[in-house]
This record gives structure tokens, sequence and C-alpha cells, in this order.
């Protein structure tokens, strides 16, 4: 939870993203006011407005870091249908308040898009300053900065037709090297016959193009947002999906003759958990560090922590309420039921391990819109 009241009433609507860059000290958020903000903490942990500036002509729909190797760099998307990368420039022009003032330059925008773009993701650092986009035109696009160093030149390397409108995508942050780059993509059309609407892509080094490898069926509502976990070392890929409810996805390689042959991954798909306890549409999932717990928010006003305990076990962690109330754990319900807890029940030892959780602030007002 953020230590700042004000983060919400600095946009003048609905903020739609917010994101932490790589250690945690920096929140950049975007809204429909057109406007992307920069939050830094300062030693006493208060988050402090230090840069706004207006990023596009529409809302803004997405922001987020690049990893930090590459210095101070945001990317966002807009309905206005580009997508721009921008650099922190730290100043040192003489005079008072002018040494150490910092500023976003706009190093490049990125215009090919016919339609809004709904999403914008870095890559994983081991594959260099790479961005990826997809649009509400069905089309995942994937741009190169050559050098580094110099930002405002980017190539576009691929374009990737789908059958869809796509309304989020997320990269596989695997590190193996039997891992080759993979990207999640998922579409918010509201047609349910339209079949899965989430679709599996890998980059083949044999053809040098992104070849599409699954489409996950069983999701056949809209989808609003999609994750891979953090993969510390695991065999297998782990696949946070929103729709109306939350979805864990495993997603097991398996080495067969038809991959071998094709050079491409051929994958076991598993839905390994479906949670309905928001009882309304989910519109962000996002990992913790190590990819244990999933958490998620929805319309219901809560924020819901889920957390792995086997390969296919996953169980509500805990909840948190919009006001930054805690939703009673097991144990505490017991507890103020006449009724004990057994020894060594199920519900004694997992409330047991149920972490506590302290609101530390509040980041929206009763009085404006909702905040996801």
């Amino acid at each position: 939870m953020f230590e700042c009241q004000e983060i919400a009433a600095e946009h003048k609507d609905i903020i739609h993203d917010v994101s932490y860059d790589y250690y945690g000290d920096r929140i950049a958020t975007c809204s429909s006011d057109q406007y992307v903000k920069v939050w830094d903490r300062n030693k006493d942990g208060k988050w402090t407005l230090t840069s706004s500036w207006k990023a596009h002509s529409a809302s803004v729909w997405k922001v987020t870091w690049a990893n930090p190797e590459f210095g101070q760099v945001l990317a966002t998307c807009s309905f206005d249908r580009t997508a721009a990368v921008w650099e922190e420039i730290v100043g040192d022009t003489p005079g008072p308040g002018k040494r150490g003032q910092r500023n976003w330059v706009r190093r490049t925008n990125l215009v090919d898009s016919r339609t809004s773009v709904t999403d914008v993701k870095f890559a994983p650092k081991t594959l260099g300053l790479q961005l990826a986009t997809c649009s509400a035109e069905g089309i995942i696009r994937i741009y190169e900065a050559p050098d580094v160093m110099n930002l405002s030149q980017w190539t576009l390397q691929h374009e990737v037709q789908c059958k869809l409108p796509l309304s989020c995508l997320s990269w596989n942050p695997s590190l193996s090297r039997a891992h080759p780059p993979m990207i999640a993509v998922g579409s918010d059309e509201p047609n349910t016959t339209q079949g899965g609407k989430v679709f599996i892509y890998e980059y083949s080094e044999n053809s040098r193009k992104w070849i599409k490898l699954e489409t996950i069926k069983t999701i056949t509502e809209p989808v609003h947002d999609i994750s891979f976990s953090p993969n510390l070392g695991r065999t297998f890929h782990i696949l946070g999906i929103a729709t109306n409810n939350v979805r864990i996805v495993n997603l097991t390689p398996t080495d067969d003759e038809q991959s071998q042959q094709s050079g491409l991954t051929k994958l076991d798909i598993q839905t390994v958990a479906q949670f309905d306890e928001h009882k309304s549409s989910v519109w962000r999932v996002c990992w913790n560090v190590n990819g244990s717990i999933l958490c998620s928010s929805g319309d219901d006003g809560c924020v819901r922590m889920f957390r792995i305990y086997s390969k296919t076990l996953w169980k509500q962690e805990a909840v948190l309420k919009g006001d930054g109330n805690q939703v009673p754990t097991a144990m505490e319900a017991a507890q103020s039921s006449s009724q004990p807890i057994p020894q060594g029940s199920p519900v004694g030892s997992i409330a047991a391990q149920t972490a506590r959780y302290i609101k530390l602030g509040s980041i929206s007002q009763p009085s404006r819109d909702p905040w996801y």
C-alpha cells in the first residue's frame, strides 16, 4: 500500500496503471487526464511527487519501467494510437532551484498502430532493450533499440497478427537458456463464441519469427490482464490471468519428437486454480518477486492474494478491502466464535500460516472514481 494519500488526488481522472521500478523506490502512474506522474520514496518512507507531464493526447492506458541497466526509462501507451519511450535527465544548470532538476524527455514516438495501443512491456534484459506493444487491431509489435545509448532510434523488428483485438501482454521472464523467448497476450473481445482469448507465442531461432504455440481455449471470457510469474528455476511456467475471475495456468514444456523436429516448444497446458472470490470483473494481476504469491484486484473493491503450496495447489492467502482493512483470517474468525478450531484441522493449519497485512495509507478518496 502507498504511504501517500494524495497520489490519486494529483490526477484529474481515473488512474489506469501503476508501476514500481526495479528497486521499489519509485512509482509511475498514468491516467485518463493524459498525464504521467513519477513518485519517489524519501528516507522517511514517504512518497513525493517529483515529475508530472502530459504524455499523450488521449487516455494513457499503461506505463512500465525498463531495467535500470538501461537508465531511468519509461514506456507508455495510449488511446491516441501511439506508444512512447521516455528518459529521465538530471539537469546541472546553474541557478537557484535548477541544479539537480529532473526532466523526462520523450526519446521516441512509435506510431505504427492504426488503433488504440492497449499495452506495452519491456523484454527481459537478457534480450537487450526490446519493447513489445499490442493494440486493438490485433497486432503485436516488437521494437528494439540497436544502441542502448541512443534511445531515439528504435527499429520495428516483428509484427505478429492475431485474430482478435488485444488488451494485454506479458513477457516470460525466465532466464533459462532452455526456454526460448515467449509472450502471452489476451483479448477482451466480448463475443464468447470466438473461442480462446489467450495466445502463447514463441520466438523461433530457425525461422527468426514469432510463432503461435497455443491458444488456451478454456478461457473464452474477456481478458483484462495477464502476467507470467517470475521463474527462479522451475521447469514449467505459470500464467496469471484476470477475466471475470482469477485463473492460474501451468505451461509445462514437453520434449517429444515433433517438437524436436520443428524446433518449437510443445506445451502441456493445465488450469490449476480458478478463484471466483471477487464475484466481479478482475482488472489486474501481479506477482511477488519470487512468483509464490499472485495478487489481484477487482470490482469488489478488494485486493486478494493467492499463495502456491505445490505445483497444482493454490489457496487464498489474504484479502485487503479498498479502505485498507483486512478481512479476518480463518483463525481470527474461529476465535471470535464460540467454537474452537480442532487441533490439526486444515483450517487451523492454513490460518496459522496466514500473514498479517497492515494499512499504511490510502491511494484514493471516496468521492473519486474507483481505481483498479
